[in-house]
């Protein structure tokens, strides 16, 4: 699997970063994660590729649980999705899907890394491998 999360904004601040790159780290053995920034709609339309499965992120989307989450994560690996785009920070572009982490709304280094954290998550899920709480 390949994602591909693409946030709509400025850099994050060091902690989340430093962060996201430890979960990217844990993540390395299960699929390959690459988060870039763009910094506006337009530039990031020129980035997606056509074949990928793009996901919004936004407080209206819908909920999941972190098993729900990793079924679906799960079914894209098996049934040939492997190229899957996140979206974070608009909502204004065509998708496939709009997931939300909360109903409130965050900050984009927050979001990326609640992503991050439940993609990970999802993995130790579906390779039924323990998961600290």
């Amino acid at each position: 699997m390949n994602y591909k999360i693409y946030v709509v904004g400025t850099k994050l601040q060091k902690f989340y970063d430093n962060a996201i790159k430890e979960y990217n780290k844990r993540l390395s053995r299960y699929c390959k994660c690459s988060l870039l920034f763009v910094k506006n709609k337009e530039e990031l339309l020129k980035k997606l590729s056509p074949k990928s499965y793009k996901i919004c992120i936004s407080s209206c989307g819908i909920q999941l649980s972190s098993e729900e989450l990793a079924h679906k994560i799960n079914h894209f690996g098996v049934s040939g999705k492997s190229d899957i785009a996140i979206i974070i920070g608009t909502n204004e572009l065509p998708y496939d899907e709009c997931l939300s982490i909360g109903p409130m709304d965050m900050d984009l280094g927050l979001m990326a890394t609640i992503l991050f954290e439940q993609i990970y998550r999802s993995y130790r899920i579906i390779n039924n491998q323990p998961y600290h709480k």
